[in-house]
């Protein structure tokens, strides 16, 4: 198991999942993602998305300006 960053700072919906989504699909089942955002709607999009494709939601953690949503890689095969 690996643990990756990815900066979504600035993004605005719907591209801090699509980011999400392209970058898990480089990685192994059991690794772990840590997505740093400031799109607010990122805490309801991208665990909906977790959900739709086999992944889990490991924790959401608000700070002042940015949440950042980590993410365990399933085996689904959409990826």
């Amino acid at each position: 198991m690996s643990r990756h960053e990815l900066d979504c700072r600035r993004l605005l919906c719907p591209m801090p999942v699509i980011r999400t989504q392209n970058r898990v699909a480089g990685l192994a089942p059991g690794d772990e993602l840590a997505v740093t955002c400031t799109d607010p709607g990122a805490a309801k999009d991208i665990p909906a998305w977790c959900r739709i494709n086999g992944h889990e939601l490991l924790g959401i953690e608000h700070g002042d300006d940015e949440l950042v949503v980590t993410v365990r890689v399933g085996a689904s095969e959409d990826g």
